[in-house]
């Protein structure tokens, strides 16, 4: 299981990649796994604004359909369209082409709260 030592990881199984004040999110290797075939991704193109542990969108797989968590507050700078068309993207580069949600972070102390690889690797039991 791919588990990139670089981000920070939410027990609900996202990942942040930071790059300067802008968060990259996106669901891990074993969230896609456990999830099955994505085939929808709901995210609102006009999301504007992100608010930490709450929805901010929605991932429809095969076998059931899943809640998006904001791991930070802050505001949308992108949103990834090329899910709209292509899910599956979700499952085949959950760590690049597949990430969901670009935003400015609003309060960097949020980031504290999340996992780094090592000690996500312990929640999923690897």
């Amino acid at each position: 299981m791919n588990i990139p030592e670089n981000l920070k990881y939410t027990k609900e199984h996202e990942w942040v990649r930071v790059e300067g004040n802008i968060g990259v999110i996106g669901i891990t290797d074993y969230a896609q796994r456990e999830l099955g075939d994505v085939v929808f991704v709901d995210i609102d193109e006009s999301l504007s604004e992100i608010t930490k542990g709450t929805p901010c969108g929605t991932i429809e797989a095969v076998k059931t359909v899943s809640d998006i968590f904001a791991p930070f507050s802050g505001k949308v700078v992108e949103v990834n369209l090329q899910l709209k068309d292509n899910p599956e993207l979700l499952n085949s580069d959950p760590y690049g082409e597949g990430w969901m949600i670009k935003a400015e972070i609003s309060n960097p102390s949020d980031l504290n709260d999340l996992m780094d690889a090592s000690s996500y690797k312990s929640l999923i039991g690897q």
